[in-house]
């Protein structure tokens, strides 16, 4: 409740988000984000730092860090360190997939399709498990032990997993599809989305990333971002705007959905899209849900 909260929020105009601080490596390949800001006559305001580092596995270290620094609205002295190394980013981008899922995904969902197997690609299934009793999963990745490891882990948690390197079987049963991987290079082509999918991209956080191709965002019915401000410059949209594809006056944010300005599905057959890029509203939320339990 607390992301719908500042989601609304920041589509209300009540929340200061400076644009994204961020830095890309290529060697070896990864990137940094700073977000900050604060929510009007709020008592603090947030700074985040979230790194993904992703050759780390093959030494045997977590691909994410980051910590998030909270501090008076009222002192601007610091009042707390949470160094959670990335996890509280992780959680608060799963929980705004379900909530996107919620709001734009179809009222019966048959399968679940994930592309990717790292810990958001776990964590977007984990968090739908209160909105669908679906429990049928199809998870595409690159690595056939990274797959399988996906598999058990989501086994584990009570769900019937089938892997695929092959993009087409997730598109083909698959009515809510979920995008979690780094990839600089389209993984889904317009041709194989079927009438009634959902699409949830939470991978492309920077403007070199991309895991849709343009025109199925042309082809969507609604598209729906994060931020509007920050998905020009990054994401899906941007990807899609800059093909010609799209169009801003075609964009949705969805604050405005949550907050009931604008309706989400309306339709069994719609095609729905979600770039989700990230925005500091959602560390500030989070961050506040800890320091209230500590």
């Amino acid at each position: 409740p607390l992301i719908e909260e500042g989601f609304a929020a920041y589509s209300d105009g009540r929340v200061v988000v400076p644009p994204v601080g961020e830095m890309s490596f290529s060697a070896p390949p990864g990137d940094t984000h700073i977000k900050y800001g604060y929510i009007r006559d709020d008592d603090s305001f947030v700074v985040k730092i979230a790194s993904g580092f992703y050759d780390n596995p093959k030494q045997g270290l977590p691909s994410n860090s980051g910590l998030m620094l909270v501090f008076s609205q009222h002192t601007g002295l610091l009042q707390t360190v949470l160094l959670d190394e990335g996890y509280l980013t992780d959680v608060r981008t799963a929980v705004a997939g379900r909530i996107a899922a919620q709001y734009l995904a179809a009222s019966e969902i048959g399968a679940i399709g994930i592309f990717g197997t790292g810990i958001q690609a776990r964590l977007q299934v984990l968090h739908l498990r209160n909105l669908t009793q679906c429990r049928r999963v199809v998870a595409w990745g690159r690595s056939d032990e990274n797959l399988e490891a996906y598999r058990h882990a989501l086994e584990q948690e009570g769900f019937s997993v089938a892997t695929t390197r092959d993009a087409d079987e997730v598109a083909a049963v698959c009515n809510l599809i979920i995008t979690a991987t780094p990839s600089a290079t389209p993984l889904l082509c317009a041709d194989q989305i079927r009438p009634g999918t959902h699409i949830t991209a939470v991978g492309s956080d920077t403007p070199q990333k991309q895991e849709l191709d343009p025109v199925i965002l042309g082809k969507a019915d609604l598209v729906v971002a994060d931020s509007i401000s920050q998905c020009l410059e990054r994401g899906e949209i941007a990807k899609a705007l800059g093909a010609g594809t799209l169009h801003e006056d075609e964009l949705t944010e969805l604050g405005e959905i949550i907050s009931g300005r604008v309706q989400g599905r309306t339709a069994r057959d719609q095609i729905t899209v979600a770039d989700l890029t990230g925005v500091a509203v959602q560390d500030i939320q989070i961050a506040k849900a800890v320091c209230a339990g500590l």
